[in-house]
């Protein structure tokens, strides 16, 4: 791969994409396409095969999804498994149609059965049945990662996927109603703190285990990925078991969390689970040998990430 070649972001907006277009800058890549969702719809086929026929993308980063949290999946199942199946099909047919030379579909952990063994091997794909909160963006993340392996077996494309673990920081969705675990919290703690609340409530039991990977973090991961030889990354996956987690091999509660959370923000009230709410998945931490073997490893530790997540908080809500 070049420093020169177009690489088109998909998603440049959002926590992922924003995150990989920094690093790719660090990286010394200077000829980024980005474009917002007012000029590219991603769900419209015709839009997408013109956007590549025109602009002659040699490389591409698949962020773009819709995405969110528990509430979010169980309030609109059928736009979560639409969106992203359209956005999927779209960006990997024409990326393929104009002769896109390497790209890289992100996807999520959440594609691993709800019982999976821990820590979820990539192996684990497709041997259980799915955490039914999140089930409809589960499978279409599962076929962006079969599309892609689907390319590459028939048209000799060079197509890789990466699974995320939870991932938080700048630029994440701080929204009370449709953000993911952390900017929920920390736009809950916050709250609490300047209301001088005497509790904060946390649905579920809190006994659920969850591992959490800075932005950052996932954004070097994908460059790394990206960067990697044909031969090294064909040697070290299956053709049709081609994806990487992406994590740092830890986890902890959700009320580890939340007491760690509140110790950042500085709240000192009580915590308090809501036991009659969902808890999702039991514990969801990523087997990431695989990761390690191709020489990547996570560098910002939690408690770290939270300051810097905390800090680009309050900057979002000063704007």
């Amino acid at each position: 791969m070049s420093r020169n070649d177009r690489i088109f972001v998909a998603g440049h907006r959002g926590m992922v994409g924003s995150a990989i277009v920094r690093k790719l800058k660090e990286h010394d890549y200077t000829n980024i396409v980005t474009r917002d969702r007012h000029e590219l719809d991603l769900v419209q086929q015709a839009e997408v095969r013109a956007f590549f026929a025109d602009e002659q993308i040699d490389q591409v980063y698949m962020a773009a999804a819709k995405v969110g949290g528990i509430m979010a999946n169980n309030t609109y199942p059928a736009e979560f498994i639409y969106q992203n199946l359209m956005v999927e099909a779209n960006m990997i047919h024409e990326a393929w149609n104009a002769g896109v030379k390497r790209l890289l579909f992100l996807g999520s952990s959440c594609i691993y059965p709800r019982l999976a063994p821990q820590p979820m091997a990539e192996d684990s794909l497709l041997t259980g049945v799915l955490e039914p909160t999140n089930e409809p963006y589960a499978i279409a993340k599962i076929a962006g990662i079969k599309l892609s392996e689907s390319y590459n077996r028939q048209y000799g494309t060079d197509y890789r996927s990466v699974m995320p673990t939870n991932l938080y920081g700048q630029g994440d969705n701080y929204d009370a109603e449709k953000s993911h675990v952390i900017p929920g919290l920390l736009r809950r703690f916050h709250e609490a703190k300047e209301s001088n609340a005497p509790e904060v409530v946390i649905w579920g039991t809190g006994t659920p285990k969850r591992e959490f990977l800075y932005v950052d973090d996932m954004a070097e991961a994908c460059v790394h990925v990206m960067e990697l030889d044909s031969e090294i990354y064909d040697h070290n996956t299956e053709p049709m078991l081609s994806h990487i987690n992406v994590g740092t091999g830890e986890d902890l509660s959700i009320r580890d969390l939340a007491v760690t959370i509140g110790e950042v923000v500085g709240y000192s009230g009580r915590i308090v689970f809501d036991t009659t709410k969902p808890d999702g998945t039991p514990r969801k931490l990523m087997d990431v040998k695989r990761l390690h073997g191709l020489g990547w490893r996570a560098r910002i530790g939690l408690r770290e990430g939270l300051a810097l997540a905390y800090a680009d908080f309050l900057r979002s809500t000063r704007r």
